[in-house]
């Protein structure tokens, strides 16, 4: 059984690694050993895992579904020693995070620094782009980014819930009106941005209007920043906004027609040498990000 459990550890480190050679670094063994180990464990399984040449490594489809498979039960085994040791956890070294700009600012960063706080041995370094970071490629411990896990090779954790609202600036909605059902947008300029602009505002019900306006961009915080001016009307998640709102800077139109928006994770490759202090970090925002969505959450 142990030699079965390292043989995965194996194939798994080959695969983050993208090679035999960066396993074998990875694991402090010689390349042929980890060869060796991968040949084996092709041959019990009696199937190829991966097709490689001098230059390239790529999974077959049962080796997608094995390693994904075994990525899960080495997470399990690191999570049932760490909880038996969680006492004497402390966070150390070096943590890398990445997140978007509008949430790494407002959200993660205040959260992060009273983290550290916690953890006089920890430095924390904080990565924000609206483009999704590879984490692996980019040496981070930890993503926390809006959207649901789509590599296998990672493990995420919802952190708390989310929503999106419709809003604007009050001198904006004095001049044009207020829309009272969503159709009304389409007499409304709508601030679009992303890669490339999202204009379909889709609703909870399946209603989904294809908005039009004379600014699009890239950046989130711009389209923000020409709400906030009072140019038009925006779709943003409530975590980039809700300050506005009570302050009055926004207005949420259309609160009752509920938006889908995917909700906030932590995403972190599987790593059991970096677990303690990632595994601490997330369960600290876990707790900090679920209290705030308690009341940033309900009425609008």
């Amino acid at each position: 059984m142990a030699d079965n459990l390292f043989d995965m550890l194996v194939f798994v480190r080959v695969v983050e690694a993208g090679s035999l050679s960066g396993a074998a670094r990875d694991l402090r063994l010689s390349l042929a050993v980890v060869s060796r180990k991968l040949a084996r464990l092709e041959e019990r399984l009696g199937v190829r895992l991966v097709n490689r040449t001098t230059r390239t490594l790529a999974l077959t489809e049962e080796g997608t579904t094995f390693h994904a498979r075994c990525v899960r039960i080495l997470s399990e085994i690191d999570e049932a020693e760490l909880e038996v040791t969680r006492g004497r956890d402390v966070a150390t070294g070096v943590l890398r995070v990445t997140s978007t700009y509008a949430f790494g600012r407002r959200r993660l960063a205040p959260l992060l620094s009273e983290f550290r706080s916690h953890h006089p041995g920890l430095h924390i370094q904080l990565d924000t782009s609206d483009s999704i970071a590879n984490i692996v490629e980019g040496g981070y411990d930890l993503a926390v980014r809006f959207g649901a896990l789509a590599d296998s090779s990672l493990i995420a954790r919802q952190l708390a819930p989310n929503i999106r609202v419709i809003c604007g600036a009050p001198a904006y909605l004095d001049r044009h009106g207020r829309p009272e059902k969503p159709e009304d947008l389409l007499g409304h300029d709508c601030i679009v941005f992303g890669h490339p602009p999202l204009d379909d505002w889709v609703f909870a019900d399946g209603t989904t209007v294809h908005v039009r306006g004379s600014l699009a961009t890239n950046d989130g915080e711009l389209a923000h920043a020409w709400a906030l001016g009072g140019v038009g009307l925006i779709m943003k998640s409530i975590w980039d906004v809700r300050d506005d709102i009570d302050s009055g800077r926004l207005e949420v139109v259309l609160a009752k027609q509920r938006l889908p928006a995917a909700p906030i994770h932590a995403v972190y490759p599987h790593n059991r040498h970096t677990a303690a202090k990632v595994r601490l970090c997330v369960d600290f925002l876990a707790d900090r990000l679920k209290r705030q969505s308690a009341s940033m959450l309900p009425a609008i």
